[in-house]
C-alpha cells in the first residue's frame, strides 16, 4: 500500500492511556482507508510505523483494488485480510495470492518494489475486501539488508484460545507462542476475536503495547472504546480488555522500541534523511535496468510516481512516544 501524509489521525487525551488515536477516514473512490499510524503524537507502537485499515468495502463486477508498483526501503510490510484477496507481485519475482488469515511479509531492506491488485478471477464476481496493512521499521543495522518475502498459510500461525477469547499470532512472540514469520526485532502482532464479555490480557513481556479495534467494542479500566480506535498503553502496566455486549475483534500489536529516530517520506522509512533522498532520486530516475529499483515481473506497464505535492517536502520525524 502506498502512503500520502494527508488526513492525519486525531489524538485526544485519555486519562487511562498513554495515547488514544482516532484515525481519519479517506475515501479512495468507493474504498475507505483509516490510518492510525503515524499520528501527530505517536509515530510508532514498538517497531510498527504505519497502520491502515482497508475497508470494509464491497465491489460489484469488474471492481477492485489496483495498487500499482511502488517502492519501499527500510521496512517490512505485513498484509492481513479478514475478507477478500490480493494478488501480490514484487521485484524479487514473487507472485503470491493472499487470502483471509494468511500472512504476506515483505522485507524491503535496501529496496524493493511491489504491487497489490484484485485478481481477474475475483473481479468477475461481486466481492468484499476488509483487512489491515502495516509497516514495521527495521533496526538501524538491518535497514540495508537484502529484500526478502515470506508467505504463511493460516494453519501455520499459532492459535491461543481461552474463555471466549481466540487469538491468532501473526508475528513475533506472545502468550507463550511464537509465529513462524522471520522477524528482525522483538515484536508481537495478533488477530483477536472476543465473545461478548470475554476478557483478554496483553502480554507483559513487551515494552510497547497497543490495540486497534476493528469490530464491536472493548472496555479497558472502565472506559469503552468502539471500533476504529487505537489505544497505546503505558509500559509496564498490566492490561486486560473486556469485550462489549456484541463481542469484539481487535489487532494487538507492539514490541521493542527502536533506539534511533525514524524518518518517513512517502513510502520510504529510514534512520537517515540522506538515504531517503537517495531512494527518492533513484525512483524518479526510473532506471529499471541498472538502477537500485526494478518493476515486478508480470506488472511492468505502469508504476506510481512520487506525488508532485511531496517533491519539495523533506523527510519527517514524527514523535516516537506521546508528547515526545
Amino acid at each position: 500500500m502506498s502512503w500520502n501524509p494527508t488526513h492525519s489521525p486525531d489524538c485526544p487525551n485519555s486519562g487511562q492511556l498513554e495515547t488514544l488515536i482516532i484515525p481519519r477516514a479517506r475515501d479512495l473512490g468507493g474504498f475507505e482507508v483509516r490510518r492510525a499510524l503515524p499520528s501527530p503524537k505517536r509515530q510508532m507502537v514498538g517497531p510498527f510505523i504505519f497502520f491502515d485499515q482497508m475497508g470494509p468495502a464491497e465491489f460489484i463486477t469488474d471492481g477492485g483494488i489496483d495498487v500499482r508498483p511502488h517502492p519501499h526501503i527500510g521496512l517490512g510490510t505485513v498484509t492481513y485480510l479478514y475478507q477478500g484477496e490480493f494478488e501480490h507481485r514484487d521485484s524479487l519475482g514473487t507472485h503470491q495470492m493472499i487470502y483471509p488469515g494468511e500472512v504476506n511479509w515483505m522485507l524491503a531492506g535496501r529496496g524493493v518494489t511491489h504491487s497489490e491488485r484484485t485478481s481477474d478471477e475475483t473481479r468477475a464476481t461481486r466481492h468484499k475486501l476488509f483487512g489491515i496493512q502495516t509497516w514495521v521499521a527495521l533496526p538501524e543495522d538491518r535497514e540495508d539488508m537484502a529484500p526478502d518475502f515470506e508467505h504463511h498459510k493460516q494453519e501455520a500461525l499459532p492459535e491461543i484460545s481461552d474463555g471466549g477469547a481466540e487469538a491468532k499470532l501473526i508475528l513475533g512472540t506472545g502468550w507463550g507462542a511464537a509465529s513462524p514469520v522471520t522477524m528482525q526485532s522483538e515484536i508481537f502482532y495478533a488477530d483477536v476475536t472476543l465473545a461478548p464479555g470475554a476478557q483478554f490480557p496483553l502480554p507483559d513481556d513487551h515494552e510497547d503495547r497497543g490495540i486497534y479495534v476493528t469490530q464491536g467494542s472493548i472496555e479497558v479500566a472502565g472506559d469503552v472504546f468502539e471500533a476504529g480506535r487505537m489505544m497505546v498503553f503505558r509500559p509496564g502496566d498490566r492490561i486486560s480488555v473486556k469485550a462489549g455486549a456484541q463481542g469484539a475483534r481487535l489487532m494487538a500489536l507492539g514490541g521493542e522500541t527502536l533506539n534511533e529516530p525514524r524518518y518517513i517520506w512517502w513510502n520510504f522509512v529510514s534512520s537517515s534523511k540522506d538515504r531517503i533522498e537517495e531512494a527518492k532520486e533513484a525512483w524518479n530516475a526510473a532506471d529499471w535496468d541498472s538502477g537500485p529499483f526494478n518493476l515486478p515481473p508480470g506488472d511492468t506497464d505502469e508504476y506510481i510516481p512520487i506525488p508532485p505535492e511531496l517533491e519539495r517536502t523533506r523527510p519527517k520525524e514524527w514523535p516516537q512516544r506521546n508528547g515526545g
